[in-house]
């Protein structure tokens, strides 16, 4: 059985940091090396950034957990927010990036697999999984 951390955080900016660095230590814990553990620092700060931008000027808590696995650590960030239909989500244009909307772009790109749950009214959980390999 896996172990799990679990943070309870004020969705407020301040905070992205605070789990950015709890998420860096857990994964230099596990082992990963330097480049794996930037890679799930910046995925998390996306994740924890969208919840903060995203939720409807949400400002009560919002939940991470972290499992530690044999071969892996899987990150879950879920917020009570507004939610929004996962199907509408369209891969920015690359060629003409604007500001925002490239975060789950690079969670994808940067972890091993993201799952994505989202009910509109209800919220938002990006479970994000990295291997040690």
């Amino acid at each position: 059985m896996p172990d799990t951390l679990r943070f309870s955080v004020p969705g407020k900016p301040e905070y992205v940091g605070t789990i950015r660095m709890a998420v860096s230590c857990l994964a230099n814990t596990v082992g990963f090396d330097i480049d794996a553990i930037e890679d799930i620092k910046v995925a998390v700060s996306e994740a924890c950034t969208n919840v903060v931008c995203h939720s409807g000027g949400l400002t009560q808590l919002f939940e991470v957990y972290c499992e530690v696995g044999e071969d892996r650590l899987t990150v879950s960030v879920i917020d009570k927010g507004s939610g929004y239909d996962v199907s509408q989500y369209k891969q920015p244009c690359l060629n003409t990036p604007k500001e925002g909307g490239l975060g789950l772009f690079i969670i994808k790109a940067l972890m091993d697999e993201v799952d994505i749950v989202s009910e509109v009214g209800s919220g938002t959980r990006i479970r994000m999984i990295k291997y040690t390999r």
